[in-house]
């Protein structure tokens, strides 16, 4: 009779196994909106491309796979290597960086910043993100690569990792130079990673506002994407202009918890790019809704036993909200299911992957995420196993 029940065990774990597996086999957008095209949207410009940024949810396409040159948008991977720098400390944002002779002498949009002084880092990627400042670029990639060259491998490097096939970076600044482009839907990749670092729209929404230079002497930076200050929830954005690229602008913006990110290379007027991402924007938004299902450090329900620990479970977390987008008019039927870890050994550190979540809808899993540990469980002492003898389960 035991052995009956250790075998129906066995063969209920197997298709509950197998059962999951083909749900994550078939992991897919199972949630299909209608996806606007040009001949239904007009949007000026050479290629366009409007996703949700939550799931990367394609909302409007025209053109986007074109390799195009893109200008200053290059400086959206400048700042999103500066910024994981940060991120892995290697680089403090109060860290006094030196200007290089190469870095004075850059032309084109800039801060004016005098070879030989030293700028806090925080300072010079504002300057990049509100001003476009070329000089802060290099001064920048010399202090996280070591030069401009090795900034400008790294950037490729990173942009092969984000799953960019149709980019090639020749400079950190986005200054005309041959073999350089990327594609709308490209840069939307590399835009919606800087938008996980909270620091950059603490830059990004500042309108107008002085750098004051080691002598005191002051630069006026004003924001280059004008929508931060006429498009109700857009808080950040990177234009660009050359002769080749014309008007270029990737931009985002949030409306009741729904965030997307619109691109447009290629228009024909500063004014031109700037009614092209509105146009998007109010598409989204005219049209799509989000539903936030857990949030970033929220609990879950469910808990992970933990082996060996100062407590028997730890709490279950996501890092990023977990959301799902749906149409205005319709209801999202989108819910959460996990599969987590039968048991962990301690410690446990926080932030470690305990499990794999879903966002199912209809059945079919269309995202998977991971579920991290909501805090630290350390190891438990030969006292606290003792105290624990009789006590009840937690």
């Amino acid at each position: 009779m035991k052995d009956r029940i250790q075998n129906f065990a066995k063969g209920a774990a197997i298709v509950a196994a197998v059962a999951l597996f083909l749900l994550c086999a078939v992991v897919s957008a199972v949630f299909a909106p209608h996806i606007a095209h040009a001949e239904e949207l007009s949007v000026e410009g050479r290629s366009a491309f409007l996703v949700d940024a939550a799931t990367g949810t394609v909302l409007y396409s025209d053109n986007e796979n074109e390799r195009l040159p893109i200008a200053s948008m290059v400086k959206i991977m400048t700042v999103l290597l500066t910024l994981e720098a940060v991120d892995r400390g290697e680089l403090s944002l109060d860290e006094k960086i030196a200007v290089s002779e190469r870095a004075a002498s850059m032309g084109g949009s800039q801060i004016f910043l005098d070879a030989g002084t030293e700028h806090r880092a925080g300072d010079l990627i504002k300057s990049v993100i509100v001003a476009s400042a070329n000089d802060s670029c290099v001064a920048l990639a010399e202090r996280v690569s070591g030069s401009v060259e090795g900034f400008v491998a790294d950037m490729n490097a990173r942009a092969k990792e984000l799953g960019m096939a149709d980019t090639n970076f020749v400079n950190c600044t986005g200054l005309p130079a041959a073999e350089g482009f990327s594609t709308a839907r490209d840069v939307s990749v590399m835009f919606r990673e800087v938008l996980k670092h909270p620091v950059y729209f603490t830059d990004a929404g500042v309108w107008l506002e002085d750098y004051v230079h080691p002598d005191g002497r002051k630069t006026t930076m004003t924001n280059t994407n004008k929508l931060v200050r006429f498009y109700n929830g857009c808080d950040g954005g990177k234009t660009g202009f050359t002769s080749e690229a014309k008007f270029c602008l990737a931009a985002t913006a949030e409306r009741d918890g729904l965030r997307t990110v619109a691109v447009v290379i290629g228009a024909d007027s500063s004014k031109g790019r700037f009614n092209a991402v509105s146009a998007l924007f109010n598409y989204a938004f005219g049209n799509f809704k989000s539903e936030k299902l857990l949030g970033a450090g929220e609990l879950a329900e469910e808990r992970v036993r933990v082996s060996g620990g100062k407590t028997r479970s730890v709490g279950v977390t996501v890092a990023e909200d977990v959301t799902a987008l749906s149409k205005r008019t319709e209801k999202s039927g989108a819910e959460l299911r996990f599969e987590l870890e039968d048991k962990v050994k301690a410690p446990v550190k926080k932030g470690d992957v305990v499990g794999k979540g879903y966002v199912v809808r209809d059945g079919v899993a269309e995202r998977e995420f991971d579920l991290i540990a909501a805090e630290d469980v350390g190891r438990a002492s030969i006292w606290d196993l003792i105290k624990r003898i009789g006590s009840p389960r937690n």
